[in-house]
């Protein structure tokens, strides 16, 4: 029951993450072949790197089913492309469902075979956030990841809450559940309240420093 939750739950990331690469992938006028990869890049590229990690089976080359759902994600694009490219918020939908769903496998798979949690919570954020910047680096954009958005922090923080049900004793499914709330909410709040991380910023703001000057 558990391994077909899980398997339900990496199917609805591939999907998501799949049409937020394809999505971004039109608006640069990339042709059906080029949106399919990256499409795929976005989907696998975190749990890949995981499983290299891990020194695990890499997990798309054990069943074609995430090779086709991206196809399916891309032919919902084409279909529906006047809806999906024209929207930011959809983008936005998408990449949070991804990065939520991407995160709770991560944590999951990690535990699984045997590593402690702090290895489980570094590897949620890695399948959750690094299919993403390997989209934007596709599509020669800045990397979301590396911007002040609240992104693969609100991974972080999905983790550390999948951690804290996990030692009060909480089952595996509230645990999944309250990770993949935690980071869809965190993403929410940081849109709808413009929430973000502190830039590191070496020039002097205006105001300060010239105006000492004679």
């Amino acid at each position: 029951m558990e391994d077909t939750f899980l398997f339900l739950t990496e199917m609805v990331g591939t999907i998501a993450c799949a049409i937020s690469g394809i999505r971004l992938a039109a608006t640069k006028n990339f042709d059906w072949f080029g949106a399919y990869i990256v499409g795929l890049v976005t989907a696998i590229g975190g749990g890949t790197l995981r499983d290299l990690l891990l020194d695990i089976p890499v997990f798309w080359m054990q069943t074609w089913w995430y090779l086709a759902v991206t196809a399916l994600s891309l032919a919902t694009v084409i279909v529906f492309r006047n809806m999906l490219v024209s929207r930011e918020r959809i983008l936005f939908i998408f990449d949070s469902v991804g990065l939520a769903m991407f995160c709770v496998i991560g944590i999951q798979k990690t535990l699984a075979v045997g590593y402690p949690m702090w290895v489980a919570t570094v590897m949620g954020v890695i399948t959750g956030a690094f299919g993403g910047v390997l989209r934007d680096i596709l599509i020669n954009e800045e990397p979301l990841v590396f911007r002040k958005d609240i992104y693969a922090t609100a991974c972080f923080v999905g983790a550390l809450v999948y951690w804290v049900i996990n030692e009060f004793g909480g089952t595996p499914f509230a645990q999944q559940i309250s990770c993949a709330i935690t980071v869809i909410l965190l993403r929410v709040l940081a849109l709808r309240y413009s929430l973000s991380l502190p830039v590191l910023d070496i020039l002097p703001r205006p105001g300060r420093g010239a105006s000492n000057k004679k």
